[in-house]
């Protein structure tokens, strides 16, 4: 039997991989130090563990591990600023320890980068602290992997949404958000302006059925997985169906991204499940 080893695995995207991975009859198993991530989460024939990644090697020092997907990392783009420690320490800290672990282990890494790198032209790369490390990471696995002949897989997510989204506190997601205010009553939805930054919103499923065929089939950088359909913030607020209040703009706030998906679909990928109808289900009627 193969054994799984998700970091993160008791967050928003973790959870969903990890209950697909044991409906594949892996062995699987966590590593979260539920900064984001909760007990609410946990899939029962997960074995779940504590802990930063910085300690990876201590914890499963005596665990066989043949994949490792790598999605434990600090996850906002304009709170990274105010965060710049956490960032430096869950992201910057924590992969080259996971790359030893690795390569000591002779496990494929599949790691999730972040689409940042190609907003506005790529000119975003170095617009926040989040943004740079991610970028950086992926440039260090590459090397690295390369170096010592391992197995990876560098993914690429886009705008993630769906059940058991974070709606509540600083790791919140926008469609989350505007849901939880439109069911809580709130007559207007706070936009950070300009509004008309566009986002690839691609449900979660869609996002898990993109790393398992990566995991299985993909090698090296490039693997985008985002829905084709983009929709501004505005526009999903229309969607939701409530007048906006218009707020500041954000540091590190990106226009656009492109979604490179071409080395994920010739896999065998698309996106099967949409916004618009996962909207359509979860707002409450008036």
């Amino acid at each position: 039997m193969r054994k799984i080893l998700v970091t993160g695995g008791a967050g928003f995207v973790g959870s969903h991989l990890c209950e697909s991975l044991l409906r594949k009859n892996y062995s699987v198993f966590s590593l979260d130090n539920y900064s984001s991530g909760t007990l609410n989460n946990h899939v029962d024939g997960v074995a779940y563990f504590t802990g930063d990644t910085k300690q990876i090697a201590d914890i499963f020092k005596d665990q066989k591990i043949d994949v490792i997907f790598h999605l434990g990392e600090y996850p906002r783009v304009e709170r990274s600023f105010e965060d710049i420690d956490l960032v430096f320490d869950y992201n910057w800290n924590s992969i080259y320890e996971v790359l030893k672990f690795a390569k000591d282990k002779k496990a494929k890494i599949i790691y999730s980068g972040s689409s940042t790198k190609f907003g506005d032209q790529g000119t975003t790369i170095h617009q926040s602290p989040y943004a740079f490390v991610k970028h950086t990471n992926c440039e260090l696995i590459k090397t690295y992997c390369e170096w010592f002949n391992l197995k990876y897989a560098i993914t690429y997510f886009y705008n993630v949404y769906g059940e058991g989204e974070i709606a509540l506190g600083k790791y919140a997601t926008v469609v989350a958000i505007f849901l939880h205010l439109k069911k809580s009553g709130e007559k207007v939805l706070p936009v950070v302006s300009p509004g008309t930054q566009k986002r690839n919103f691609t449900d979660v499923r869609d996002i898990v059925n993109g790393l398992l065929l990566v995991a299985d089939k993909g090698y090296g950088d490039g693997y985008g997985i985002g829905s084709h359909q983009s929709f501004s913030i505005l526009q999903l607020a229309d969607m939701i169906g409530l007048p906006v209040k218009m707020l500041p703009a954000r540091k590190g706030n990106r226009l656009d991204a492109p979604v490179l998906s071409d080395k994920t679909t010739a896999l065998g990928w698309e996106a099967k499940y949409f916004l618009k109808d996962y909207i359509k289900k979860e707002k409450p009627l008036k």
